[in-house]
């Protein structure tokens, strides 16, 4: 199965192909896709535009290139998997409709979904269809509180990163800690996420400040935050608001440090942020995607170079790849090819692929408690 994205002339720069992947990714939606015999469709629904959208066009690019590798070598028992991507720009209304829209085409399962608020928007339709609903990309304990049987989590919570993130703080004697979030259920449970890891050690935060979702809108929130005076700051939202507010934070003459949590987007904040970026820590809830220290990220860097055009390896996109990998597990394991059979077959998932360990059953539904930190360089890279 060929990408749906084109691929743009090597001469384009880094956010040239960016911007033309976006314009491209808006198309997926047009076709009207039936659940067929010979295919197995997932729904996707995320932001593909906007200014959240370098985290999702990476999300699906990886997932594309673990399908495109399994289809090529003949799919699960036969039958392709055809991944189809609505665009929501990032917003739950957008999303809600979209996987209206998927479910009414009869899509075998929900996959990859990105975000929060657009998660939480989708979950009550997936629940009244009990179709599957896999690896949405977000720790929030909204969604993993909920104990229905139709929802898998493959990646760590909120709560767990920013407990390594006060642990890592506080080991090096930095107890000023402020929090700038993103004002909405995503931001709120990485604030609290930060308030319990700190009140654990008799501690709260000096300052908050806020921003909304999608605008990078940070003015008042440096004012308030930078007055405190923090060690540190811990930033909850998206990558452009968290390079925005780091640049003006700096501007002001803070001279401290940046700890993010995965969802920023790690390879997007160093693109935005630039010579900026050096020093900003982020914690991560996937192997580290630039070498070959484990199995899994040698055979996901070896998928990348096989795909070519402009996919390039980040912590995003190896999310979606291992979550693809896991997926197909579970159509494996399944008793039958059903929606019902690959909930059934993830609960028999328990396994190590290639060094990350995923572990579900039928009262365990987080497939991993995964977290280490991460830094950006000042050549734009990431270093563990």
């Amino acid at each position: 199965m060929t990408s749906k994205f084109p691929v743009a002339a090597r001469s384009l720069t880094r956010r040239q192909a960016i911007t033309r992947i976006a314009a491209g990714a808006a198309t997926v939606a047009v076709p009207a896709w039936a659940q067929t015999e010979g295919r197995i469709v997932l729904g996707q629904s995320a932001p593909m535009t906007g200014p959240n959208a370098q985290l999702g066009m990476e999300v699906r690019r990886g997932a594309q290139i673990y399908f495109n590798a399994l289809n090529a070598a003949g799919g699960i028992n036969g039958r392709l998997i055809e991944l189809r991507t609505l665009d929501d720009g990032y917003d739950p209304q957008r999303c809600k409709a979209n996987t209206q829209t998927l479910l009414n085409d009869d899509v075998f399962a929900l996959f990859g979904y990105v975000g929060t608020p657009t998660s939480l928007a989708a979950l009550p339709l997936a629940q009244e269809r009990r179709i599957p609903f896999f690896a949405p990309v977000t720790g929030a304990p909204a969604l993993r509180d909920n104990k229905a049987r139709n929802v898998f989590h493959l990646r760590a919570s909120y709560f767990d990163e920013t407990a390594l993130i006060v642990k890592q703080l506080t080991s090096v004697g930095l107890s000023r800690v402020a929090v700038f979030y993103q004002n909405d259920s995503y931001g709120l449970a990485g604030l609290e996420g930060v308030q319990r890891a700190l009140k654990a050690k008799g501690l709260e935060p000096v300052a908050t400040g806020t921003v909304e979702r999608n605008t990078t809108d940070v003015s008042s929130a440096v004012k308030t935050i930078v007055a405190a005076k923090p060690d540190a700051i811990v930033q909850v939202g998206a990558y452009r608001s968290c390079a925005a507010f780091i640049t003006s934070a700096r501007q002001a003459g803070y001279g401290g440090t940046f700890y993010n949590v995965s969802f920023v987007g790690t390879q997007a904040l160093a693109d935005e942020l630039g010579r900026k970026g050096h020093g900003v820590v982020v914690s991560q809830v996937m192997p580290f995607p630039f070498s070959t220290t484990t199995a899994i990220s040698r055979e996901y860097l070896q998928a990348v170079q096989r795909a070519g055009g402009n996919a390039q390896p980040n912590y995003s996109s190896i999310e979606g790849y291992i979550a693809a990998k896991v997926l197909a597990e579970g159509l494996r394991k399944a008793p039958k090819l059903t929606p019902d059979g690959l909930i059934a077959g993830l609960e028999s998932v328990n396994t190590s692929f290639g060094g990350f360990s995923v572990s579900f059953s039928n009262a365990k539904h987080v497939g991993s408690t995964f977290v280490e930190l991460s830094m950006l360089t000042e050549d734009g890279k990431v270093r563990r």
